[in-house]
């Protein structure tokens, strides 16, 4: 999912911190414990997020990350119960997911879609056992996400049917990402974490907090969940997180966030996916589900399958990986090194802390997208060899129940 930064913005935004540790956006309940533990802050998609913080860097943070278990602060994002007996068929006609086929305490990882079968944004979408759906949504499409929610449901309550939207304002939203995550998590929560599989959510007590909401998913490429927690009690559920004896508990920011969502392939809304690309052209064909394929009836429903059907889409989402140097940063074009042709865009990149080395992510010409063929990415006055690779780039952890 998104995060509206790329990563050249990113590490401008971290060199500005050291002039200033105030900044002027919008808060989550987690500033304190932020300001506490030396986060370093910039405004992000509105709010003073912290992109590091004191005691490790960005790189040490990544790798703590895959070797412990980290805590994110993702409480900026957009949560919401959509309510109502047409709840299931309003998000459908708006999205490619198909909820109906959810089984209760389920979820999915879909889009909104505009008419040309772009992407508006990614969310996820939770079918709970109770009378309403939980989404999440991207903090740096609120300001367009919110309004298109609520004006497709005004239409739908035009037409007499029964759907309402809910925001959660200001709740809490705390990632816990790692291979010590549920270690760390099961010896303070009543809920059964071997039952609760990737993409499964459920409601319980977490280290005496009753009433949090528990997903497992996340945003690295580990093992994870996200818990959703009164605003109230955000900062004493991360205090207790942290004092935990049962694994290696950090805290971490957006730098090693962006850094571990790139290993792992995951897309950046703004960077790697946006209204002008379709779910088939940026890799997500699994996020459009069957049964919808058949139906057709959301955004950009006829572009999309004909894509699908005829394997007619002209750009395709790669990942690269770059020699030692200079590393690929969004917006820099890529070159055919036999006609010095240019055949696509880098949209995101990072030296991996991880690997150890460099890698991005593109758009290439559906010509050009075989692993193993090599490009030139275009800095200006220098240039540098890559090559198309197989993404992800780090082996993804996500818990399914099997061995």
């Amino acid at each position: 999912m998104n995060r509206l930064v790329s990563r050249s913005v990113l590490l401008r935004a971290t060199r500005c911190f050291s002039r200033t540790t105030e900044v002027s956006g919008k808060q989550t309940c987690l500033i304190e414990t932020h300001k506490k533990h030396g986060g370093k802050l910039v405004e992000f998609a509105g709010y003073d997020m912290p992109t590091q913080y004191g005691d490790l860097s960005i790189k040490e943070s990544t790798i703590h990350t895959r070797k412990h278990v980290s805590l994110f602060d993702v409480s900026h994002m957009l949560q919401t119960h959509i309510t109502g007996k047409d709840r299931v068929a309003f998000i459908e006609s708006l999205t490619t997911a198909d909820v109906q086929g959810l089984q209760e305490n389920s979820g999915t990882l879909s889009v909104f879609t505009n008419e040309k079968g772009g992407i508006k944004d990614d969310l996820i979408i939770m079918k709970t056992d109770k009378d309403f759906l939980f989404l999440v949504t991207n903090a740096g499409c609120i300001d367009k996400d919110l309004p298109y929610l609520l004006e497709n449901a005004a239409a739908w309550k035009a037409k007499g049917k029964d759907v309402k939207i809910e925001t959660l304002d200001n709740r809490g939203l705390v990632a816990v990402q790692g291979p010590e995550m549920a270690k760390v998590l099961q010896e303070g929560t009543d809920i059964d974490l071997s039952k609760l599989t990737f993409m499964k959510t459920t409601v319980g007590s977490v280290f005496g907090i009753d009433g949090c909401r528990v997903t497992r998913c996340g945003y690295t490429g580990e093992d994870g969940v996200e818990i959703s927690v009164d605003p109230t009690k955000a900062e004493q559920l991360v205090d207790r997180l942290l004092a935990s004896q049962a694994g290696k508990v950090k805290l971490a920011g957006l730098g090693a966030r962006d850094a571990l969502r790139l290993e792992a392939g995951l897309c950046l809304y703004g960077s790697d996916i946006d209204e002008n690309t379709t779910p088939i052209e940026a890799g997500l064909a699994f996020v459009v589900a069957k049964r919808r394929r058949e139906t057709l009836d959301f955004p950009g429903a006829e572009k999309i399958v004909k894509q699908l059907k005829e394997k007619s889409w002209p750009k395709r989402r790669v990942g690269l990986l770059a020699q030692p140097g200079r590393c690929p940063r969004s917006h820099l074009p890529l070159i055919d090194p036999l006609d010095k042709c240019a055949i696509g865009f880098v949209t995101s990149g990072c030296p991996s802390p991880t690997l150890g080395k460099n890698i991005a992510i593109a758009y290439v010409d559906k010509s050009h997208s075989k692993e193993g063929t090599k490009f030139i990415v275009d800095f200006g006055a220098k240039q540098a060899p890559v090559e198309v690779v197989k993404m992800p780039f780090v082996p993804t952890h996500y818990y399914t129940g099997k061995k």
